[in-house]
């Protein structure tokens, strides 16, 4: 499994002209959660990035999302497991397929959920237009 964490102070997600997603967090600034599940995680993975997204010291006077009280705007990205060593077309058989891959974005937010964080999300599957307003800018790449 992997993550793209961004510290934001705003991030939204649009599909179909609809903003199906959203965090506005000027003050404490928030996370963008890119996460892509791959075909060999381990079924214990999300658990693991469940923790890493809420306690990861990545926001302001090294901070986490559970210690600030900061939002999460979670967004599926399955092209963070493309390969491109080959030629000039990513290929995405290392990301999970959607029938595997949507229960385990699930189960990452409801993971957060349950922390006590605000979780917003993408549109699994949806072709979707993501905008933020980076920090820093401030972003880590999450490997579990």
């Amino acid at each position: 499994m992997r993550a793209v964490l961004t510290r934001v102070s705003s991030a939204s997600v649009t599909v179909d002209g609809e903003v199906v997603g959203a965090i506005e967090c000027p003050e404490t600034g928030g996370i963008l959660a890119l996460v892509g599940v791959g075909r060999y995680d381990a079924p214990d993975a999300w658990e693991t990035m469940v923790r890493k997204i809420a306690e990861l010291r990545i926001l302001e006077n090294e901070q986490s999302v559970s210690e600030a009280g900061a939002p999460v705007l979670l967004v599926s990205q399955f092209t963070l497991h493309g390969r491109t060593a080959k030629g000039r077309r990513p290929s995405w058989s290392d990301a999970a397929p959607g029938e595997v891959a949507a229960p385990i974005i699930e189960k990452i937010a409801e993971g957060l959920r349950d922390r006590g964080i605000d979780v917003q999300e993408g549109r699994f599957g949806a072709m979707m237009k993501v905008a933020s307003v980076n920090e820093g800018p401030f972003t880590v790449i999450v490997e579990c």
